[in-house]
């Protein structure tokens, strides 16, 4: 079992950045691939980022790339997502994921394996 826990979340105005923490506990944390994916009201949860345990390698959602960076230290079984440049449309709720295949966390959500219980993130115009 893998427990991942988010901070970071709140409200904040369109332009501006907030950063998200996820702090993995359980089963060998740098096993896992990453992912961030967004819920906002009357819509489908969506993949924003994800990043590798092998090599680092990073994927984004056409929405946010070139906004939000993924990172990660293994060191402290912790997963970042800065977001910079922040839109009314980021508003939803951020979950933290973790998964042994990339392409899971990339394509086929339904199937991730572990998910944190979310934050909140508000862009006000």
């Amino acid at each position: 079992q893998v427990q991942l826990v988010e901070s970071g979340g709140g409200l904040v105005q369109a332009g501006g950045s907030l950063s998200l923490s996820c702090a993995a506990s359980g089963r060998t944390f740098r096993s896992y691939h990453m992912g961030w994916f967004r819920q906002a009201p009357g819509k489908e949860r969506e993949f924003v980022a994800a990043i590798t345990w092998t090599d680092g390698t990073t994927y984004y959602a056409d929405s946010v790339k070139g906004r939000f960076t993924i990172s990660r230290d293994n060191a402290k079984n912790t997963v970042y997502l800065q977001m910079n440049n922040l839109r009314p449309e980021d508003t939803a709720v951020y979950y933290c994921a973790a998964d042994g295949s990339s392409r899971v966390l990339r394509r086929d959500s339904a199937r991730v394996d572990y998910w944190g219980q979310g934050t909140q993130v508000t862009v006000s115009s």
